[in-house]
């Protein structure tokens, strides 16, 4: 058994690897639409452009930029129930490929209309992806190394806006529509290198558990501890989750969006607040339109582009420090200290620009900058993180695709009526922001609890609702367990049935099913039977310094995700 099991390790990627290679794939997806959101801001005030759409006046200007929001805001809602369906890597695929589709009607557009008709059609794409990366990260990530690898993602997110500020910039020298129309075709490639990755990338494990594909749910989370089908904190972890998921199903309260609203009520709206001041606290009025706030600062034409490139480039080396602190300091710090900061900067550009001074300028650029290296380590990332964090995994897709809607919503809101505003209130639209700012300090100081280092299925406790229902380990006999299974599978599954990967398929599924299985993860559960008495004592528990600890050894041992094996005493999974 162990030379079976060293042999299939060595045809794949376990461990580590594994999880930094599925991690850069998602930072992919983050990637497209950060680079769609800076990639307008730069072409939107060349002459080519401008002479193309036969000088657009604000509106329509707010329009091309702010309705691909339109887009993402619809498919960002059914993402939701798309990604319980079809799961996380579907939904990957299927908006990387409609974001491409769309990307592609903007570098070959014709005009006006068929310019929106492609930004709505991207934006379907961007509301897909948007919803499920953050799930999809949360679900894979261990507990201790969660925030960094959502801060990461992050900076992927600002590594493509930077990246396609930088592209408006050196395609500004070329003197034909081409200096517009190459900055969108880069984003099509993009798009299919996403697209292709998610068609050999693991499903979550989560999902899979929850859809009673228990088998392979097992084999990933192995897979993600090394490989190893034996590691008994791979399967104390698979049973934490099934316990988890049964105990939900012994509610009885299904999965409706209005069950969420009643059940979850407060962390519904603390998801969606955090998506919501993400955009009321101005990252949008810089990251659309920084070129025309830089020239209504005095900066004017390619001057005002490579203003806006330098500051990306800040932007991007502030997205750094969260992947250090952000499991350390926790979220609540850094989201108090980031509004702080943000609100002195954005009360700071109003107050220069009301006095326009030959110094204004330059001050403006300090000002800007400062702005956002603070969002970029603080209410950059944290509120991608947030919510899938505090959803419970039966409404997780679909209380973050709210939060995610509100963010679309906010953010067509922010990018529509900034043109409009910098014409009529002009230096006063950036102390509105800074008042935002303000507002968002009091809300996370009063209302938002700490996440750090606590585990997707202990959030229950973070809430105050643990002592809710029965814990799911006092569904203490395998036969109890299995009661909440569907009546042709057994709980939990055996290592001779995960071992086997014959390619037969008992039920042949769709071309669409077998296009997002993995590993022939659709097949009938046959053979399952109880972990042995060993396992049943064991359970997990995470150190500061990422040790394991078996209960029958007394000596330390490296795990990949860094747990501890602790005895079942204490009547908890994670700690």
């Amino acid at each position: 058994m162990a030379l079976r099991s060293a042999e299939t390790r060595g045809r794949r990627l376990v461990g580590q690897p594994l999880l930094l290679t599925v991690s850069v794939f998602l930072s992919v997806g983050v990637f497209l639409f950060g680079y769609d959101q800076g990639v307008m801001s730069g072409i939107i005030t060349g002459p080519h452009f401008i002479q193309y759409f036969d000088r657009p006046g604000p509106i329509q200007v707010g329009s091309m930029v702010a309705v691909l929001e339109v887009g993402a805001f619809a498919t960002s809602l059914a993402a939701g129930r798309v990604g319980d369906i079809i799961g996380r890597k579907g939904t990957l695929f299927i908006g990387a490929l409609v974001f491409t589709i769309g990307g592609a009607i903007q570098t070959f557009t014709t005009g006006f209309s068929v310019m929106v008709l492609g930004r709505i059609i991207s934006g379907a794409g961007v509301g897909l992806l948007s919803t499920i990366v953050p799930i999809y990260q949360s679900e894979i990530s261990p507990p201790n190394h969660r925030g960094a690898l959502a801060a990461a993602e992050f900076t992927g997110n600002v590594a493509g806006y930077a990246i396609s500020v930088w592209t408006d910039y050196f395609c500004s020298y070329i003197d034909s529509d081409y200096s517009w129309r190459i900055p969108l075709l880069v984003q099509c490639g993009i798009g299919a290198v996403l697209a292709a990755g998610s068609l050999v990338m693991p499903e979550s494990p989560r999902w899979l558990i929850d859809t009673d594909k228990d088998d392979e749910g097992l084999r990933v989370i192995a897979d993600l501890h090394g490989g190893d089908l034996d590691n008994p904190v791979a399967r104390a972890e698979y049973r934490e989750i099934k316990d988890k998921v049964i105990l939900e199903r012994e509610s009885g309260e299904g999965r409706s969006y209005g069950m969420m609203w009643r059940k979850y009520k407060q962390r519904v709206l603390l998801a969606m607040s955090s998506q919501a001041f993400a955009q009321l606290n101005g990252i949008n009025v810089i990251s659309y339109y920084a070129p025309k706030v830089f020239e209504e600062a005095g900066w004017l034409g390619r001057q005002a582009i490579l203003m806006s490139g330098i500051n990306s480039i800040v932007y991007v080396l502030s997205t750094l420090p969260p992947w250090y602190l952000i499991d350390r300091w926790g979220r609540r710090p850094i989201l108090l200290s980031g509004a702080v900061i943000m609100a002195i900067s954005l009360f700071a550009t109003g107050y220069f620009m009301y006095l326009d001074r030959p110094e204004t300028p330059n001050a403006v650029v300090a000002c800007v900058i400062i702005f956002n290296a603070a969002f970029g380590y603080s209410w950059g990332p944290i509120p991608w993180l947030y919510p899938p964090e505090i959803m419970p995994l039966t409404v997780r897709a679909k209380g973050v695709s709210l939060s995610t809607a509100t963010n679309w919503a906010f953010n067509f809101l922010v990018g529509e009526i900034t043109p409009y505003l910098q014409e009529v209130i002009k230096w006063k639209l950036y102390m509105m922001h800074a008042f935002f700012c303000c507002c968002s300090f009091i809300l996370v100081y009063f209302l938002y609890p700490e996440t750090k280092g606590v585990t997707l299925e202990d959030m229950d406790a973070v809430f105050g609702e643990a002592g809710s229902g029965k814990s799911p380990i006092a569904l203490g006999s395998v036969a109890e367990r299995s009661s909440f299974l569907p009546s042709d599978s057994l709980y939990p599954p055996s290592q001779s049935r995960l071992q086997r990967e014959s390619l037969s398929d008992r039920n042949t599924p769709t071309w669409f099913g077998r296009l997002f299985r993995r590993n022939n993860s659709h097949r009938n559960i046959e053979e399952y039977q109880a972990l042995n008495a060993d396992e049943e004592d064991v359970t997990m528990s995470r150190l500061d310094d990422g040790r394991i600890r078996p209960i029958e050894d007394e000596e330390d041992e490296e795990d990949v995700r860094g747990y501890e094996i602790v005895s079942r005493d204490n009547g908890r999974g994670f700690r």
